[in-house]
Formats: C-alpha cells, sequence, structure tokens
C-alpha cells in the first residue's frame, strides 16, 4: 500500500482511531502505570502508534486492517500491565470494530503479551517470539515498540536511559532474527526503514565507520 493511500484511511478512520486511543490511555492510567520516571503510559503508546503511522503503508494489507493496526498499538501492553484478559480485550476491540477486525486486533495484542518468567530472558524466550513472527501485523508492532523505548532511551538523559540503550544495542541482532519471519505476506514483514531508524538511534558516526563484518540493520 502506498504512503497516500494509508494516509487516507487514516483520515477516513481518525475518528475511532482517537476513541481507542483515550481508552488505551484511560486503562492505564487506571492502574497507575506510569513511563520513565513521571510520564502517564499514553506516552509511550502514542509513540509506539506514530511509528505505526509513519510506517504502516509498509505493511497494512487494506482498509480493513487499519483499525486492528492502531488498536493493537495503543493497547499492546494491556494483558501484561494492565491486568486485562484475552477476552477483556477482544471485548473492548468489538466496541469500535467488527467481529473478525477484534480478532486480529486482540491476536496482535496477545502474541505481543510476554510469557512468565524471572529474567527478562525468560519473559521474551523462543515461545514468546514464535508466537510474534506467527501473528499478522506482530513483528511491526513490536517494532514500533521497540523504535519507541530506544528512541526515548536515546533521548534521556539519567542513568537509566543510558543502561537501557546498552541493553537496547546488545539485544538488536537477536531481537530482529527472532521476530523476522522472513515471510512473502506483507503483513509479517519487518520494514527495512524503521530498522534503519532504530539504527540512526543506536549507532553513532564514529561507531557506524569503524563497524567491520556484518551490521544487524542490513542483516536480519
Amino acid at each position: 500500500m502506498d504512503r497516500k493511500q494509508f494516509e487516507a484511511y487514516m483520515t477516513k478512520n481518525a475518528e475511532q482511531i482517537e476513541r481507542i486511543r483515550q481508552s488505551a490511555h484511560a486503562l492505564h492510567q487506571s492502574v497507575n502505570q506510569t513511563y520513565g520516571d513521571d510520564l502517564p503510559y499514553g506516552y509511550h503508546l502514542d509513540m509506539v502508534v506514530q511509528g505505526i503511522r509513519n510506517f504502516g503503508h509498509l505493511v497494512c494489507a487494506g482498509e480493513n486492517d487499519v483499525l486492528p493496526l492502531f488498536f493493537g498499538g495503543y493497547y499492546h501492553d494491556s494483558i501484561e500491565d494492565a491486568r486485562l484478559t484475552y477476552n477483556d480485550v477482544m471485548k473492548v476491540a468489538n466496541k469500535y470494530m467488527t467481529m473478525e477486525q477484534a480478532l486480529m486486533a486482540t491476536e496482535i495484542v496477545y502474541a505481543l503479551t510476554n510469557d512468565k518468567g524471572r529474567s527478562r530472558k525468560e519473559r521474551a524466550g523462543e515461545r514468546y517470539y514464535k508466537g510474534i513472527r506467527e501473528t499478522p501485523y506482530a513483528p511491526f508492532v513490536k517494532l514500533c515498540d521497540r523504535l519507541a523505548n530506544i528512541t526515548f532511551s536515546c533521548t534521556g538523559e539519567n542513568a537509566d536511559n543510558r543502561r537501557m540503550k546498552e541493553v537496547y544495542k546488545n539485544e538488536m541482532p537477536h531481537f530482529l532474527g527472532a521476530i523476522n519471519p522472513h515471510s512473502d505476506d506483507d503483513r509479517l514483514k519487518v520494514p527495512q526503514e524503521v530498522v534503519l531508524q532504530l539504527a540512526e538511534c543506536l549507532i553513532d558516526d564514529l561507531e557506524r565507520e569503524e563497524q567491520n563484518g556484518k551490521v544487524w540493520w542490513h542483516e536480519y
């Protein structure tokens, strides 16, 4: 889908997208979840969806997938962080779209929900990534989630921001390989344009010049 067509679909569905946005913001506020030091969690959700706005045309298969794609972005942490169940998410999604669309939207959210685990590695293991690779739009929404987190970490000044920037940088080769099913289905693609933006956030000019051999932003 070209960008102009995707933008037209966003405009056509703007009112419903805004309703989804407001309900997601309210949900995370209801459990007192914040982002960074003291930002409302909606700040992160909006950053994730900005990635969908900027790059969604690269993966979106048609107008019927626009609302599920945006819902997946706004609600991607609702099971993991806001105490919703799969069925809860489905009920919410059904308020804004058809049953078929709601199923697609809920599957995105479910795929992006971390597993139970004692560590970051256990919570995002092979079973988790397999679910992402097999779910339409989940690789893309997960990539937008990572782009949002990395952008925030790279623009922050405190020690936690710097620490997470290094975590994300070290994880990137495995992360990109783990979410990418190498499929011909546009809905499962990991767009190079988004990966390059991740690289711009993480790799400074000197490092870019000094890289030898494989580089994760070209081969994944």
